[in-house]
């Protein structure tokens, strides 16, 4: 157990250092992850809402943080290249947030060119029916998108980093908000840069 503590622990600080140094970024992560944890709420009664703000507001946030903000340039912080964070990434990085983003953008078209999602459930009858079965296939999306990376990585890497990603993964929004609180304050101070001065926690 100590050893999987140790790994999530070097996986989030990896996916911090890397790839959360602007403070846009790292404010539209705390919006993220605040409606994410709102999202695991209503999992239990309204699943198919919880995914509608899962991904149309903490995901589309997210992402457009990543893809717009954070600078892609060299990481003088980490002596690194953009491409070599991108090779090294554990979970999705920029290449397949795009086939997942493309993925969830054309599934609303799919259902609507198809109610029945070629025969797979009941076609849906008014708009509110619609909104139901689009956050359902969402849902399904996104759990479908975790296990597969999990999976993956069991042959990539290892069962653990599959496993400890997977755990990130689902507890990214508790720790997003004990990074991030603070970002908005420093973007207003007109710190567009996160100095990343702070030491590897372990």
């Amino acid at each position: 157990m100590k050893g999987f503590l140790q790994a999530l622990e070097v996986q989030r600080w990896d996916d911090h250092r890397f790839y959360h140094h602007s403070r846009i970024n790292q404010s539209l992560h705390l919006i993220s992850a605040i409606c994410f944890v709102c999202s695991y709420f209503l999992l239990f009664t309204k699943p198919a809402m919880a995914a509608i703000i899962g991904w149309g507001i903490s995901m589309v946030t997210r992402q457009s943080g990543h893809f717009f903000f954070e600078p892609k340039g060299y990481d003088d912080v980490n002596q690194a290249t953009h491409k070599y964070k991108e090779d090294v990434k554990v979970g999705y990085n920029l290449r397949r947030k795009v086939v997942l983003m493309s993925i969830w953008g054309v599934s609303p078209v799919v259902l609507y060119l198809s109610p029945s999602l070629f025969g797979l459930i009941t076609p849906h009858t008014d708009a509110a029916g619609f909104l139901n079965h689009m956050g359902t296939m969402w849902l399904a999306i996104g759990v479908g998108a975790i296990l597969f990376r999990t999976i993956h990585l069991f042959f990539l890497r290892d069962v653990q980093t599959g496993l400890v990603w997977f755990t990130k993964i689902l507890t990214d929004p508790f720790h997003d908000i004990k990074m991030y609180y603070k970002a908005p304050l420093a973007l207003f101070r007109g710190e567009l840069i996160d100095p990343m001065e702070h030491k590897h926690p372990a």
